[in-house]
């Protein structure tokens, strides 16, 4: 059984607009407990929280690191995101990248490649 604390989750790709599965994370993270921090150049808030131009702004300790972001935006991000030295990486669907979760596995970092919407309704986050 998953341990059930609020995590802080730094949402990559995050998003305002209410199609995106990125927005939807942030609002069922929210739902769940946990504090939903949006990381995105493109936006200044999204759903009223601040939103981060980079991992390296988030407050730490990151528990929790959902991606909503394809490889090719994510390469350049690789070397951020294992200095911000979250618990965990969720690989959303679309958001795999094989380069970065050797590197966080290697550093110690768990590797999910899963859907968050999925884990946190089924018990699984």
């Amino acid at each position: 059984m998953k341990e059930r604390r609020p995590q802080t989750v730094a949402v990559l790709g995050a998003s305002p607009k209410p199609d995106r599965y990125a927005c939807r994370a942030m609002q069922m993270l929210r739902e769940f407990g946990h504090r939903a921090v949006p990381v995105n150049p493109a936006f200044d808030e999204v759903l009223g929280e601040r939103c981060y131009d980079n991992i390296r702004e988030v407050p730490k300790p990151i528990d929790t690191v959902t991606m909503y972001l394809g490889k090719a935006r994510s390469d350049p991000l690789i070397d951020e995101i294992i200095a911000a030295q979250p618990r965990r990486i969720i690989m959303n669907p679309g958001a795999e990248n094989a380069d970065l979760a050797e590197r966080a596995e290697a550093d110690g970092i768990e590797v999910v490649e899963d859907c968050t919407l999925v884990m946190l309704q089924s018990g699984t986050f």
